[in-house]
């Protein structure tokens, strides 16, 4: 199979175009995000706290000169007991112009799926809202949750961009 596609592609290439996508823990659950939004991957480090902020937000964090808002996503999901341990993580995220860290409780590993195998989410209650989901992919046993991350973290109830751009 091709993987590279240029200008005329025929209707329906593209859903078997892979593209790469990084797997981190929640809690239990297993998500995936497209790597192509990830700058890096860190160990923990206790940010800077930043007064009023949201309680997802840990603080920022002075990335080579550049202050990073640290966002516990175990925290912004309600996701029971939230521990830091050695295996907490912080993904450096590169999302609509801006540097942000998101904290997990590990990265797993990296695979690629093509559309075709990310199948669409069932609509379920939860504190994880579905707009943020674009499906469902199934690797050997593990299911993981194709997160679109770029659209959470600019969301209005993340406080990061709004925030950030009105003060400019």
């Amino acid at each position: 199979m091709e993987a590279m596609t240029h200008g005329g592609t025929v209707a329906g290439d593209e859903d078997q175009v892979p593209s790469e996508y990084l797997t981190f823990t929640l809690g239990s659950e297993e998500y995936a995000i497209d790597i192509l939004k990830v700058q890096e991957i860190r160990g923990y480090e206790q940010p800077t706290l930043i007064a009023n902020a949201p309680r997802f937000i840990k603080g920022v964090i002075n990335l080579r000169g550049i202050i990073v808002p640290i966002v516990d996503l175990r925290i912004k999901f309600n996701l029971g007991k939230v521990e830091y341990t050695p295996f907490t993580v912080v993904i450096i995220l590169n999302v609509a112009g801006r540097v942000i860290g998101a904290v997990v409780d590990s990265v797993s590993d990296v695979f690629s799926l093509t559309r075709t195998q990310i199948r669409t989410a069932p609509d379920f209650s939860g504190s994880f809202d579905t707009k943020y989901i674009l499906g469902l992919a199934t690797i050997d046993t593990r299911m993981m949750i194709v997160t679109d991350i770029e659209r959470l973290m600019t969301s209005a109830d993340m406080e990061l961009i709004d925030d950030a751009s009105a003060s400019n």
